[in-house]
């Protein structure tokens, strides 16, 4: 094998910390994901759905929909972690927002009056 391909084959070097850094978030988020499930339990279903999209550059967001329609989202530095934290929580994990779930959502008066306020004919963003 040539320098080149033996180089290429080799993944770049992580700082000796990252992958600590890297557990202490799975576990943070799998446990936050957890709660939200069963605090949006619809029945004996306290299974939710998760989506991991990608934000940035060190940013990746896990949006979470509970069997009961609420939904939310937390931030992880990036898909290899997101994707962690769900299964960690034991949620089920989509690579897009399949049509149940995205039917299941529920939006509330919040989310219309900030939706409008950015897009139509709302108060300019200061």
């Amino acid at each position: 094998m040539s320098e080149t391909e033996t180089a290429a084959a080799t993944p770049p070097a992580q700082p000796a910390d990252a992958a600590p850094k890297t557990d202490r978030q799975v576990r943070r988020l799998a446990r936050n994901l957890t709660r939200f499930a069963g605090r949006h339990a619809a029945g004996d279903d306290a299974t939710a759905d998760a989506v991991v999209e990608y934000i940035g550059r060190d940013s990746t967001r896990i949006v979470v929909v509970g069997a009961d329609g609420q939904w939310g989202d937390q931030v992880a530095r990036d898909p290899e972690t997101a994707r962690k934290a769900v299964e960690a929580a034991g949620l089920r994990l989509h690579d897009e927002f399949p049509n149940d779930v995205a039917l299941r959502v529920k939006t509330g008066q919040y989310e219309w009056t900030r939706m409008a306020g950015i897009q139509i004919g709302g108060p300019a963003n200061a």
